[in-house]
Protein backbone atom coordinates (compact mmCIF):
# COMPACT_ATOMS: atom_id res chain seq x y z
CA UNK A 1 0.00 0.00 0.00
CA UNK A 2 1.84 3.55 -1.15
CA UNK A 3 0.00 6.43 0.67
CA UNK A 4 -0.12 9.42 -1.85
CA UNK A 5 -0.11 13.18 -0.75
CA UNK A 6 -2.93 15.54 -2.36
CA UNK A 7 -1.91 18.94 -1.78
CA UNK A 8 -3.70 22.40 -0.83
CA UNK A 9 -5.77 22.85 -4.45
CA UNK A 10 -4.46 19.65 -5.65
CA UNK A 11 -5.95 16.09 -6.47
CA UNK A 12 -5.10 12.59 -7.48
CA UNK A 13 -6.24 9.50 -8.04
CA UNK A 14 -5.61 5.23 -6.69
CA UNK A 15 -6.31 2.08 -7.02
CA UNK A 16 -6.42 -0.39 -4.35
CA UNK A 17 -4.83 -0.99 -1.89
CA UNK A 18 -3.50 2.84 -2.17
CA UNK A 19 -4.44 5.51 0.39
CA UNK A 20 -4.84 9.44 -0.72
CA UNK A 21 -3.89 12.18 1.74
CA UNK A 22 -4.38 15.10 2.37
CA UNK A 23 -3.73 17.76 5.35
CA UNK A 24 -4.70 20.87 6.49
CA UNK A 25 -8.09 21.26 5.90
CA UNK A 26 -9.45 24.12 7.07
CA UNK A 27 -12.26 26.57 4.63
CA UNK A 28 -10.83 23.68 2.65
CA UNK A 29 -13.43 20.76 1.61
CA UNK A 30 -11.86 17.47 1.23
CA UNK A 31 -13.43 15.80 -2.16
CA UNK A 32 -13.35 11.91 -1.85
CA UNK A 33 -15.28 9.96 -4.68
CA UNK A 34 -14.84 6.16 -5.33
CA UNK A 35 -16.22 3.24 -7.48
CA UNK A 36 -16.10 0.52 -5.10
CA UNK A 37 -16.66 -2.00 -8.08
CA UNK A 38 -13.58 -1.35 -9.32
CA UNK A 39 -11.78 -0.12 -6.39
CA UNK A 40 -10.49 3.68 -8.16
CA UNK A 41 -10.40 6.07 -5.87
CA UNK A 42 -10.05 10.05 -6.62
CA UNK A 43 -8.99 13.27 -4.18
CA UNK A 44 -9.25 16.85 -4.48
CA UNK A 45 -8.00 19.20 -1.99
CA UNK A 46 -10.74 22.23 -2.90
CA UNK A 47 -9.73 25.93 -1.85
CA UNK A 48 -12.91 28.00 -3.23
CA UNK A 49 -16.30 27.57 -4.61
CA UNK A 50 -16.21 28.70 -8.04
CA UNK A 51 -13.82 29.96 -10.48
CA UNK A 52 -16.66 30.68 -12.82
CA UNK A 53 -15.04 29.88 -16.29
CA UNK A 54 -13.08 26.18 -17.51
CA UNK A 55 -9.84 28.26 -18.42
CA UNK A 56 -8.14 28.79 -14.88
CA UNK A 57 -4.79 27.53 -14.53
CA UNK A 58 -5.77 25.33 -11.75
CA UNK A 59 -8.77 23.59 -11.84
CA UNK A 60 -8.15 21.18 -9.15
CA UNK A 61 -8.19 24.53 -7.20
CA UNK A 62 -12.10 25.43 -7.90
CA UNK A 63 -15.58 22.80 -6.81
CA UNK A 64 -16.92 23.95 -10.30
CA UNK A 65 -13.86 22.97 -11.86
CA UNK A 66 -11.86 20.11 -9.64
CA UNK A 67 -15.32 17.86 -8.75
CA UNK A 68 -15.51 17.42 -13.09
CA UNK A 69 -12.07 17.32 -13.41
CA UNK A 70 -11.53 14.36 -10.92
CA UNK A 71 -14.36 11.98 -12.20
CA UNK A 72 -12.41 12.44 -15.88
CA UNK A 73 -9.53 11.23 -14.02
CA UNK A 74 -10.94 8.46 -12.35
CA UNK A 75 -13.12 7.45 -15.28
CA UNK A 76 -9.71 7.18 -17.50
CA UNK A 77 -8.89 5.07 -14.54
CA UNK A 78 -11.71 2.52 -15.61
CA UNK A 79 -14.13 3.94 -13.25
CA UNK A 80 -17.87 4.44 -13.73
CA UNK A 81 -19.65 7.65 -13.22
CA UNK A 82 -23.33 6.05 -12.29
CA UNK A 83 -21.04 3.12 -9.31
CA UNK A 84 -19.46 6.42 -7.61
CA UNK A 85 -20.10 7.60 -4.25
CA UNK A 86 -18.34 10.76 -2.40
CA UNK A 87 -17.69 11.65 0.81
CA UNK A 88 -16.15 15.17 1.90
CA UNK A 89 -14.83 16.75 5.12
CA UNK A 90 -13.42 20.49 5.96
CA UNK A 91 -15.21 23.45 5.09
CA UNK A 92 -14.64 24.90 8.88
CA UNK A 93 -15.22 28.04 9.07
CA UNK A 94 -11.69 29.08 10.09
CA UNK A 95 -12.27 33.09 11.42
CA UNK A 96 -15.25 32.95 13.81
CA UNK A 97 -14.49 36.56 15.56
CA UNK A 98 -15.33 38.14 12.13
CA UNK A 99 -18.43 39.07 10.73
CA UNK A 100 -20.30 36.33 8.59
CA UNK A 101 -20.96 37.78 5.58
CA UNK A 102 -20.57 36.10 2.96
CA UNK A 103 -16.65 36.44 1.34
CA UNK A 104 -16.01 35.55 4.86
CA UNK A 105 -17.78 32.15 4.93
CA UNK A 106 -15.43 30.28 2.50
CA UNK A 107 -15.64 26.97 4.15
CA UNK A 108 -19.82 26.57 3.96
CA UNK A 109 -19.48 27.93 0.77
CA UNK A 110 -17.03 25.58 -0.87
CA UNK A 111 -19.25 22.50 0.78
CA UNK A 112 -22.49 24.19 -1.32
CA UNK A 113 -20.63 24.31 -3.96
CA UNK A 114 -19.01 20.87 -3.92
CA UNK A 115 -22.50 19.77 -3.06
CA UNK A 116 -24.25 20.87 -6.10
CA UNK A 117 -21.54 19.91 -8.94
CA UNK A 118 -22.06 16.46 -7.08
CA UNK A 119 -25.64 16.43 -7.33
CA UNK A 120 -25.41 18.06 -11.23
CA UNK A 121 -23.30 15.01 -11.96
CA UNK A 122 -26.03 12.21 -9.78
CA UNK A 123 -23.07 10.98 -7.41
CA UNK A 124 -24.14 10.97 -4.00
CA UNK A 125 -22.73 11.99 -0.79
CA UNK A 126 -22.75 9.23 1.63
CA UNK A 127 -20.83 10.69 4.23
CA UNK A 128 -19.66 13.69 5.92
CA UNK A 129 -17.75 15.80 8.22
CA UNK A 130 -17.74 19.40 7.70
CA UNK A 131 -18.03 22.62 9.40
CA UNK A 132 -16.65 23.57 12.60
CA UNK A 133 -13.71 25.67 13.38
CA UNK A 134 -11.13 23.41 13.63
CA UNK A 135 -8.87 21.71 10.93
CA UNK A 136 -8.50 18.48 9.61
CA UNK A 137 -6.16 15.47 8.09
CA UNK A 138 -7.88 12.82 5.95
CA UNK A 139 -6.50 9.66 4.60
CA UNK A 140 -9.16 8.13 1.94
CA UNK A 141 -8.85 3.92 1.22
CA UNK A 142 -9.30 3.16 -2.87
CA UNK A 143 -9.53 -0.54 -1.11
CA UNK A 144 -12.82 -0.02 0.81
CA UNK A 145 -13.59 3.73 0.38
CA UNK A 146 -13.41 4.50 4.34
CA UNK A 147 -12.62 8.07 4.55
CA UNK A 148 -10.23 8.64 8.68
CA UNK A 149 -10.83 12.02 9.70
CA UNK A 150 -8.15 13.48 12.34
CA UNK A 151 -10.01 16.80 13.83
CA UNK A 152 -7.65 19.23 15.61
CA UNK A 153 -8.04 18.23 19.47
CA UNK A 154 -11.05 16.16 18.68
CA UNK A 155 -9.52 12.75 17.93
CA UNK A 156 -9.97 10.27 14.74
CA UNK A 157 -13.24 8.92 12.90
CA UNK A 158 -13.87 6.85 10.33
CA UNK A 159 -16.79 7.14 8.25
Amino acid sequence: MNIIKVGMADMNVACSPDVLRTVGLGSCVGVAIIDLSCKVAGLAHIMLPAAGRLDVENPAKYADTAVPLLVQKMQQQGACLNRMIAKLAGGAQMFTNLNQSDLIRVGPRNVEAVKTVLDQLRIPVRGEDTGGNAGRTIDFSAADGSLTIRTVAQGVKTI
